[in-house]
């Protein structure tokens, strides 16, 4: 890497880190309100705060700036997106679903207060979430009311709850390969097509750019989810190793390298789309490429070789 793409790469890195902390003090201060004396609302804190990628709302806020749009309310709404993520995942953890003992490095919600307890934390983070993006300015009304349906649409039966029900009542059978990606990209690309649809939204995106960032989107989610079956059985990720075992992923049907150049494929297709939207080297772009040049284990050289000074081949 050159002086100057070090340099450009130093910035960005500076840039992302902003925005985290950011996110992390706005979403403190929305949750500053609930009584932390109180069983629901520790869990609603302890499910959101502690430091995660920031990965969504980053990627929301990213996109609009590189439509052209840069207002406050792109932290408030990167928020309500991190907040449905983290009630996802503390349902995700439930006994009755992964049963998950470990997320992020510490006990899951419901080992830390109790399954009945996760689960009204995870009402409460839908509802300030939904409320916050009802109550944005200064947000146009009517693109207000159209950010206010993406929410429940990405949450709802056809979106994670559908994914999520797959993934329970269908993974534990053989399943083709097709069968296994449409569950992935409910479980996983429907939240990043709704963070990619409310950037859009807010920054006034013509139709065929909304359109490229839904195929992003998509192809964003299947690669997130490929690097987490691909990962699953590795130490030191902060959740429980081998929570796939017995059930029916890509990694399981197609083996782990045929698994990680599909992952190659995916990352190919989100940055030829991004490329649509905002030419060779918008934001978004090196932001992806940069976490998934990260993201990739260590040990795994053959899949490091597929990316080339923070880029893909």
């Amino acid at each position: 890497m050159n002086q100057l793409s070090a340099a450009v790469s130093s910035d960005h890195d500076c840039s992302i880190r902003t925005i985290r902390a950011r996110i992390d003090a706005r979403l403190a201060e929305m949750l500053a309100g609930e009584d932390l004396n109180t069983p629901v609302s520790a869990a609603m804190h302890r499910g959101t705060l502690p430091a995660g990628k920031r990965v969504r709302p980053i990627l929301l806020i990213l996109a609009a700036r590189d439509l052209g749009h840069d207002s406050a309310a792109l932290i408030d709404l990167g928020c309500a997106i991190e907040m449905v993520h983290a009630g996802s995942l503390i349902v995700d953890d439930l006994p009755c679903m992964d049963d998950a003992s470990l997320r992020r490095g510490q006990p899951t919600i419901h080992r830390r207060f109790g399954e009945d307890v996760a689960i009204l934390a995870t009402v409460g983070l839908l509802a300030r979430a939904f409320a916050t993006v009802a109550s944005l300015e200064p947000v146009d009304s009517g693109v207000r009311a159209r950010l206010v349906s993406c929410l429940p649409e990405a949450v709802g039966t056809q979106g994670l709850v559908r994914g999520q029900y797959e993934d329970l009542h269908e993974g534990l059978r053989a399943r083709s390969a097709s069968a296994i990606t449409t569950t992935n990209e409910l479980k996983t690309g429907v939240l990043f097509s709704a963070t990619l649809h409310m950037a859009g939204l807010i920054a006034g995106a013509s139709e065929a750019q909304q359109h490229n960032l839904h195929r992003f989107a998509i192809e964003l989610g299947h690669s997130f989810q490929l690097l987490d079956d691909l990962t699953d059985g590795e130490p030191d990720t902060g959740k429980d190793a081998n929570k796939d075992l017995g059930k029916s992923t890509l990694v399981g049907l197609l083996g782990a390298e045929a698994a990680r150049q599909q992952l190659v494929g995916h990352l190919t297709r989100a940055d030829a789309w991004l490329t649509r939207v905002y030419g060779a080297d918008g934001q978004v772009s090196r932001y992806i490429r940069s976490l998934f040049a990260a993201a990739l284990p260590a040990p795994q050289q053959s899949s490091r070789a597929y990316f080339h000074d923070g880029g893909i081949r």
